[in-house]
């Protein structure tokens, strides 16, 4: 058998400023952003060299989803971005204005640093440790 994450959806405010935060200071590609309607855009972004997973920007389409932007896990880190080289990544991140409310440290499973979104969910920046690894970065 065989499954896999395809997509993971992404409350947002705004489909462009949206875009221009993951492309423009995360350094993600634009896989695609296909008007559906004209308030309705398929919108994904991924980080280089993802080959499984990305992200679906939604644009909050009313009062219960804009509650969501930001908050998507109650505060919780909400997703995790494996990384080759951790302090490329952290310094491009500092230069590009990203917030990062946890600063580095080394943990038993890797280098890890949280920052927040553009809306404030919270992202673990992660460079495995090897031995913990197993092909998750490959």
């Amino acid at each position: 058998m065989y499954q896999r994450l395809a997509h993971i959806a992404l409350v947002v405010r705004e489909y462009d400023e949206a875009i221009d935060f993951y492309v423009n200071k995360l350094g993600f590609t634009l896989l695609e952003d296909t008007k559906l309607t004209e308030e309705k855009r398929w919108v994904m972004v991924a980080p280089a060299g993802a080959k499984e997973c990305c992200l679906l920007l939604a644009r909050a389409a009313n009062e219960e989803q804009r509650k969501a932007i930001g908050n998507q896990t109650g505060g919780r880190v909400f997703l995790f971005l494996f990384t080759d080289n951790f302090q490329r990544d952290y310094e491009r991140y500092l230069s590009e204005g990203v917030e990062f409310v946890r600063q580095p440290e080394d943990q038993p499973h890797g280098r890890v640093a949280v920052f927040a979104d553009l809306y404030g969910n919270l992202w673990d920046l992660i460079a495995p440790a090897a031995e913990k690894n197993q092909g998750l970065l490959k």
